[in-house]
């Protein structure tokens, strides 16, 4: 009885010690996630699994134009790391939160840039931006210009005429980036 508590016990520490490797890396590194929707069509499909480099959110790197990032959409409230920890998929299979709150999309523009809408393109500081991944010509129109304000990014979807993004949530505060797609 004495050997089988014993053996019982290596067990048990053996896979707590992997599910806190699994849950640190996942938290801090790398991270399997799916696309959920067309907003990032043709670049990323819906259900499509890709890999999401948190070491950019672990050490408060801010992404570069064109990176593809993953958001947390909830832009009124703060994050911590509390929110990290809660939202890795070990703990949300025990707990059931599936949060739908998280985005992919596109960095168009960093602090201090000053944003146009205009002739069907992005203008970013006054010049349109090159745009290959897109698939049709953008609808959305506005006679503002914005200028992204400090720790803040705007982001877009590729697939602009159907797409929630900094147009609908607002500027993303760089601590709601929680990654980039590798």
């Amino acid at each position: 009885m004495r050997k089988l508590t014993s053996e019982l016990r290596s067990w048990a520490s053996s896979i707590g010690i992997a599910l806190a490797c699994a849950l640190l890396i996942g938290v801090f590194v790398i991270q399997p996630t799916n696309v959920l929707g067309h907003s990032m069509d043709p670049t990323l499909h819906d259900e499509q699994r890709i890999f999401v480099s948190k070491i950019s959110h672990t050490f408060h790197q801010e992404p570069k134009y064109g990176e593809i990032v993953i958001i947390d959409s909830r832009v009124e409230r703060q994050r911590n790391v509390f929110d990290d920890i809660s939202e890795h998929p070990l703990i949300t299979l025990f707990t059931g939160n599936s949060d739908r709150n998280f985005y992919i999309k596109r960095v168009i523009g960093k602090a201090g840039d000053v944003l146009e809408f205009k002739d069907h393109k992005v203008y970013r500081n006054g010049i349109a931006l090159d745009e290959p991944y897109l698939n049709e010509q953008m609808l959305y129109t506005s006679s503002q210009k914005i200028t992204v304000p400090a720790q803040h990014l705007f982001v877009m979807g590729d697939n602009r005429n159907n797409s929630k993004d900094s147009r609908n949530i607002g500027f993303i505060p760089l601590d709601h980036v929680l990654g980039i797609k590798m």
